[in-house]
């Protein structure tokens, strides 16, 4: 399409902006600025994001690079817009050309939720795409999973499969309508195709049915299946978990709109803004008073909900159907009864289910129909979790949107650790994390990880130069790591766990230089081979000193004490004198007696310094989760309980610097042997280790002279905990650090290994 020029050329300038600007409308919004500016020239996708040569008068040139960056699509992230002189020519309209292919340099776009704008078509019975199950426009829909390659064009997406009828071609060649150049447009005419197994004729009818009848019904989303049940239902909850295997794991629960929410769980303004936000995440809120009778099984023993929207059009038409068909879209704003359970589909802890054979073989035995459709899902991709400004887990709807780094390197591959895995590309000053992988602790997460690290090299066209990796020999990734460059005859990087859990904060705000980090976690190798996880180390980039450490605990039976908090609570007991109670305090525990004899002869019972293993002894010892059912159960419950109670003041005499770099918690342990109120047990450890970790930082910033601070480990998702740490480190003058563009748990860690990896070479 060409406009017009009606005055003569006066200057041209070629315009090369970057950042995330394909596939979110930005040539046609550049065509449309280029009209109003009365502009000459072209725009086009390429590999480097997008180019443009505009010819015009001098002003209009400038008016239109400002624009660029200050009135973007809702979608775009403009992170550069450079010019450089063209000369002139005797072009006298603007046109949209054709994508120019090359190495790619720019940036995916990842999935968002169906806009206001296709909502309104969706539920409007006069409009051709009404109760469309796919739909979508520039301003919304899937991105990132059915994008093959770049630049982004339909050939190149899943979409390909499907030849757009002759109105869908129309709004698809206008550039003035919001789905001019929409890579998956369709209609009902020509796009994929609802379908239930047992060939409903209408899918989303009969999929409501069953789910209001008690069944568990597998769900095609955008990244993967979901199992969707009533989460009102007790028997269907408790269905669901026995066929998955989950036990008490809390679920995520899907509401019609934020106003469903608020009889559920408390929002301030800042959490109804996630939920309804475009990435629709899944949001850890507070619960209400009649949240658990309300919704029983969700979430047993936890003090928070995970709350989400509808995010695809499918979601939206399940609630539509609940709420009797209405026309237009006053019904989203008034609460509806429906609430469904929506979590992943990935049998015993595997990755989410992707496709259709799949879903069937997989899902069989657990779901009892299966709604699905015929647009191929390119790239699995979970639900992200996140808690007001933090991630917990970082996938749809963020992934794979870059991290600034603060400086340009080597492309590095990063493979992450054991839990909760992700992996991470380096392109110059950006850090491309992957979507959540999952535990390695199986067959098809190990292939996952593979699969996710060629998707990504692939798309993002990156070939890495270094591959980083955890210092453990056994995890998998760094096996993988080191058959990736053997193979490619690349340099490999160890990187130890809790310096890489440093690192990544440090990475994402940009903070070179030395600076003290506090890493709170389960466990990670040492470089004495230790169980490390609870460390104050000094980092300086690529170097790092251990300046102290928790005082050590024994692990009895190894990594069986993480599955099972009592064996903790004993080895405190123990600790501190009183081995002879671990019989009588844990009856029901048939491996009593052999723990205590264990403990008494240090076989079997290595050391650690890990923080989680601590929060399993203090829950141990308030008799909370003996045996956990997930991982990180004991301290969730714990903090719990805190919340539950309410603050209380430290204990003064609850730890013991040592001279040595210890902090010792054995009197806090001593004390909380002995109390029977669960409540105030949990918020007397969580003020007094809070307490604790302050005092410990401010003696070693007078030692060292370093009053920045970096907090990072699973256990800074412990809010009450990160927030006491936070609140009495800024009351001394510390400058704190802390994750906020991805996990700080593990699912962070592979961004501070490629951190760690580019300054090293």
């Amino acid at each position: 399409m060409t406009v017009s020029v009606r005055n003569a050329v006066s200057v041209c300038r070629r315009i090369r902006v970057r950042g995330q600007v394909q596939g979110v409308g930005f040539r046609p919004f550049v065509y449309r600025l280029a009209q109003e500016l009365n502009l000459a020239g072209w725009v086009r996708n390429d590999g480097e994001g997008v180019d443009i040569e505009a010819q015009g008068a001098a002003d209009a040139i400038e008016a239109l690079i400002v624009r660029l960056e200050t009135e973007a699509p809702p979608l775009a992230s403009v992170t550069s817009v450079e010019t450089t002189e063209a000369p002139t020519s005797n072009a006298r309209g603007f046109e949209i050309k054709v994508s120019r292919h090359g190495t790619a340099n720019t940036a995916v776009t990842p999935d968002t939720a169906t806009c206001p704008d296709c909502l309104a078509e969706l539920f409007d019975p006069a409009n051709r795409r009404w109760r469309h199950a796919f739909i979508n426009c520039t301003h919304c829909g899937p991105r990132y999973t059915l994008t093959r390659r770049l630049p982004y064009d339909r050939p190149h997406t899943s979409m390909a499969a499907f030849a757009m009828c002759p109105a869908c071609r129309r709004e698809y060649d206008d550039p003035n309508d919001r789905r001019f150049h929409a890579q998956p447009n369709a209609c009902p005419v020509c796009g994929p195709q609802l379908s239930l197994r047992d060939k409903a004729a209408d899918p989303i009818a009969e999929t409501l049915a069953r789910l209001q009848r008690g069944e568990i019904v597998a769900v095609k989303g955008l990244g993967g299946y979901h199992l969707a049940c009533d989460a009102g239902n007790a028997e269907a909850v408790a269905r669901l978990r026995e066929r998955k295997n989950r036990e008490e794991k809390p679920f995520a629960v899907m509401f019609a709109n934020a106003a469903s929410v608020v009889q559920f769980a408390e929002m301030d303004d800042a959490e109804r803004a996630l939920l309804e936000s475009r990435e629709r995440p899944v949001v850890l809120l507070q619960k209400r008073e009649g949240c658990d009778a309300a919704l029983p099984g969700i979430a047993p023993g936890l003090a928070e909900l995970g709350a989400m929207l509808p995010c695809t059009p499918i979601q939206f038409l399940l609630f539509h159907e609940a709420a009797g068909r209405p026309a237009g879209t006053d019904w989203i704003a008034v609460p509806q009864r429906l609430t469904l359970v929506m979590t992943s589909a990935n049998p015993g802890g595997e990755p989410i289910v992707r496709e259709d054979d799949e879903a069937l073989a997989r899902l069989n035995g657990i779901a009892d129909a299966w709604l699905m459709h015929d647009r191929e899902i390119v790239t699995r991709v979970d639900d992200s979790v996140v808690r007001a400004n933090q991630f917990i887990r970082r996938a749809r709807g963020f992934t794979p949107q870059p991290i600034k780094l603060p400086k340009p390197g080597p492309s590095i591959l990063a493979t992450g650790g054991f839990l909760k895995n992700t992996i991470c590309l380096t392109r110059g000053d950006e850090a491309f994390l992957s979507q959540h992988i999952g535990d390695l602790d199986n067959a098809p997460t190990c292939r996952a990880l593979e699969e996710t690290a060629q998707r990504m090299m692939e798309l993002l066209e990156i070939e890495p130069e270094v591959v980083a990796h955890d210092l453990h020999p056994d995890f998998h990734g760094t096996r993988f790591a080191a058959d990736f460059a053997r193979g490619r005859g690349l340099k490999t990087v160890a990187v130890q766990h809790h310096h890489a859990h440093i690192a990544a904060v440090a990475a994402e705000h940009g903070a070179t230089g030395p600076l003290l980090g506090l890493a709170l976690d389960g466990v990670g190798m040492g470089t004495d081979k230790g169980i490390w996880g609870g460390e104050l180390l000094q980092v300086d980039n690529e170097r790092f000193d251990r300046l102290g450490h928790l005082r050590e605990l024994p692990l009895p039976g190894g990594d069986k004490a993480a599955r099972e908090p009592w064996r903790m609570a004993a080895a405190a007991l123990f600790a501190l004198g009183r081995g002879g109670e671990i019989k009588e305090r844990f009856p029901q525990q048939r491996a009593a007696g052999a723990i205590a004899m264990m403990l008494g002869g240090s076989a079997h019972t290595p050391p650690t310094s890990s923080c989680g293993r601590l929060f399993d002894a203090a829950a141990g010892l308030a008799g909370l989760c003996e045996v956990a059912a997930y991982e990180g159960q004991a301290a969730m419950r714990y903090e719990s309980q805190s919340a539950q109670h309410g603050e209380v003041e430290a204990l003064r005499d609850g730890f013991v610097l040592g001279a040595d770099g210890t902090l010792d918690l054995l009197p806090l342990l001593a004390r909380l042997a002995d109390e029977r109120d669960a409540g105030l047990a949990a918020a007397l450890f969580h003020a007094t280790f809070a307490s604790a970790l302050a005092a410990w930082l401010e003696r070693a910033a007078q030692e060292c002279g370093i009053r920045r601070v970096a907090l990072g480990g699973g256990c800074f998702l412990n809010r009450i905990l990160s927030a006491g740490v936070r609140r009495r480190l800024e009351a001394k003058g510390f400058e704190v650090l802390e994750a906020r563009l991805a996990p700080p748990n593990d699912g962070g860690l592979s961004l501070g290994q490629a951190w760690i990896a580019m300054q090293g070479v």
